[in-house]
């Protein structure tokens, strides 16, 4: 008799379907720039994307205005790349104007990249480019909105900061972070060192965002409201020292204010620009009005400040004078013990 054939129950299950992949997000190639800028700080976002292959087709800047002792016109740095590039400018009086806008729209744009540019656009301008508009800020938001975030860092003795890819929209400095990279803030650098770096890495970082949002590999995040802040507009005033405030703030701002507006105080009635100074620390130091002139020591004018801490000017410039050193300055100046700067 016939051994009876033994079935195999997983031939008789049924194969299960393999599972879909997702599609993959369809990319969305872009060929159309439109940059926006106008100072120094915008030029190694340009050279950036020209070294990447993607020259902007248009570049806005500010209108040239007069400027200098002979007050002749003068074009903005980004406006003088243009026409060295060969790259089509427009510089409007206003970007709210219908003509501006309805050029724009003419040129189809798939992005907008905004370095620095100075005027506020309206949502007509906002919302022409197929990718939005991407605005480099030089903070790493939502820290130090607004018009001085390098100065305001260093004021506030930041230990690192950064620069921030960022959505666009009508409020300032307020959209959806795309991509954003910090550095540390080096303890004797300058707002105008700071920014040169700031500047480099702004090219960077805004050649890699183009890439992101044009392979659609990347993640937008809102910026948290709770952690905001805001940076003023400096004014040439703020440069004026306040022997008050402790020797670090003074430092801080020293280096917040190079090169501009510089930081100044006054010696026998006139203006006296502190080219450079550190803290210093003095055991035993006399007690006194802050603004007092101790001594000089280490090479430095040192100066009393709040709370007893001590600071050690070793630059100064007179107002149409070469800089000089600190020994130097006593010496020409005469000073002595107990003197004042205010």
């Amino acid at each position: 008799m016939a051994a009876s054939k033994k079935t195999d129950s997983k031939q008789t299950d049924s194969k299960k379907p393999a599972k879909e992949k997702a599609p993959a997000k369809k990319k969305k190639p872009i060929e159309t720039i439109v940059f926006f800028g106008t100072p120094d700080f915008a030029i190694p976002t340009l050279d950036a994307l020209a070294e990447a292959g993607r020259t902007p087709a248009l570049v806005v800047s500010q209108p040239s205005r007069p400027a200098g002792r002979g007050q002749e016109e003068q074009a903005p740095p980004v406006a003088e790349w243009a026409s060295e590039h060969g790259v089509d400018l427009v510089q409007p009086e206003s970007v709210k104007d219908e003509e501006f806008i309805a050029r724009i729209a003419r040129l189809k744009p798939d992005v907008a990249v905004v370095v620095a540019f100075g005027q506020i656009f309206p949502e007509a301008l906002l919302e022409l480019p197929k990718h939005g508009c991407v605005n480099l800020h030089a903070s790493l938001l939502p820290k130090y909105r607004g018009a001085s975030p390098i100065q305001s860092t260093l004021i506030a003795g930041e230990k690192k900061t950064g620069v921030t890819a960022m959505r666009m929209e009508e409020e300032l400095d307020t959209g959806n972070i795309v991509h954003q990279e910090e550095t540390k803030i080096r303890s004797w650098e300058s707002a105008g060192e700071l920014t040169e770096r700031l500047s480099k890495l702004g090219g960077q970082v805004i050649v890699e965002t183009l890439d992101m949002l044009e392979t659609g590999k990347y993640k937008e995040r809102k910026q948290r409201e709770e952690s905001a802040s805001y940076a003023g507009r400096i004014e040439k005033e703020d440069g004026r020292v306040n022997w008050a405030l402790e020797s670090n703030e003074i430092y801080n701002r020293l280096r917040a204010y190079t090169p501009w507006p510089g930081m100044t105080t006054r010696f026998h009635g006139k203006p006296v620009k502190i080219v450079w100074g550190v803290p210093m620390t003095w055991e035993n130091a006399p007690i006194g009005v802050t603004g007092t002139y101790l001594g000089l020591r280490q090479g430095r004018i040192a100066i009393l400040c709040g709370n007893n801490t001590i600071f050690g000017i070793e630059e100064l410039q007179r107002p149409g004078k070469k800089k000089v050193r600190a020994s130097d300055f006593v010496n020409g100046e005469r000073l002595r013990v107990g003197d004042s700067f205010a």
